[in-house]
């Protein structure tokens, strides 16, 4: 039986940074690399193909530093409802 393939989604994939980052919030996925067991992110900034970098790609789980899709700035600041719980960003 074929391995299951960790993040089968990665590339394309859209993310706001919750901290500015190379200057700017906005990245897309355009390239993966699997170096076992890490699979790692290739992030360029959507405004500035220039602004590019590598990330493990568990990063992105991480709510507190990455969101999925293109947050503008008030969703991001917006609470959060986890498992009945409000989390706030600041």
């Amino acid at each position: 039986m074929a391995k299951k393939q960790k993040f089968p989604h990665l590339v394309g994939s859209k993310w706001t940074a919750r901290q500015k980052t190379l200057g700017w919030r906005h990245f897309q996925v355009v390239n993966r690399k699997n170096q076992e067991p890490w699979v790692f992110a290739e992030m360029v900034a959507s405004c500035d193909p220039e602004a590019r970098f590598w990330i493990n790609a568990k990063q992105l789980k991480d709510r507190e530093l990455w969101q999925a899709g293109w947050q503008t700035l008030q969703e991001m600041n917006e609470p959060e409802v986890v498992d009945d719980n409000i989390i706030f960003y600041e």
